[in-house]
């Protein structure tokens, strides 16, 4: 038995939607309730699914609060009138899939069940919009300079490197354990997504030198955020 909770400020939407969803077999509305209280009892109630009530402006806001009060649930925007704009908002605030304006009660249901099996359910044109933000965030990523990647720490341990000391020597000269360096050096190739930590420093080479006299104190915070002040 599908649980669902159902989110609208206005209460003829709430009864609807529950009322639709109550003729569907395999799903159980527990409850129905405003934008005010969802947080709370989306907290408390724990459904598989929140049905949450887009079609006004700050709805994002309010979506972003739910996802991060009930993890373990997933939100689905219905409402939706399919813009670019709209899904990848949507989306950049965690729902797991949304329903058009014009869906009828069986289609509702029929989303339900594949967003529960970790699916998308919409147009051509939906998908297409999607894959090309996935593509521009790929892309600024892999442009990104390796000093906006790593922080400070991390740079500071590569200009180590770089200058062929061993993890043990940099815990020495830091005043840091070994067993800290190494974790540092997997971060680093990690983000840099390189093997070695030859390789590491080799992507940044030429970045060090422009950083270097600014690596006197070790502030973990990103370089990149210390470089904006």
């Amino acid at each position: 038995m599908l649980r669902v909770l159902v989110v609208s400020d206005v209460r003829l939407l709430q009864e609807g939607l529950s009322s639709v969803l109550a003729l569907q077999e395999g799903i159980d509305v527990v409850e129905a309730t405003d934008v005010q209280q969802a947080q709370h009892r989306a907290a408390e109630l724990h459904p598989d699914v929140v049905i949450f009530d887009a079609t006004r402006a700050e709805s994002v806001e309010h979506v972003r609060d739910i996802v991060a009060s009930a993890p373990s649930s997933k939100v689905v925007a219905f409402g939706v009138k399919e813009t670019n704009d709209e899904i990848l908002a949507l989306a950049a605030a965690g729902t797991a899939g949304f329903v058009r304006d014009s869906t009828n009660g069986r289609d509702l249901v029929c989303v339900l069940e594949r967003v529960m099996r970790d699916e998308l359910l919409c147009s051509p044109r939906a998908a297409a919009s999607l894959y090309r933000q996935v593509a521009t965030l790929s892309q600024a990523a892999n442009a990104a300079s390796p000093t906006q990647l790593l922080s400070r720490r991390e740079l500071q341990i590569a200009h180590l490197v770089d200058q062929g000391l061993t993890n043990k020597q940099i815990a020495r000269q830091l005043g840091i354990e070994a067993t800290t360096v190494k974790n540092h050096v997997h971060n680093m190739c990690e983000k840099l997504r390189v093997h070695t930590r030859g390789e590491a420093v080799a992507r940044i080479r030429t970045n060090l030198r422009s950083v270097a006299h600014s690596l006197a104190d070790p502030p973990e915070e990103p370089y990149a955020a210390q470089a904006t002040r």
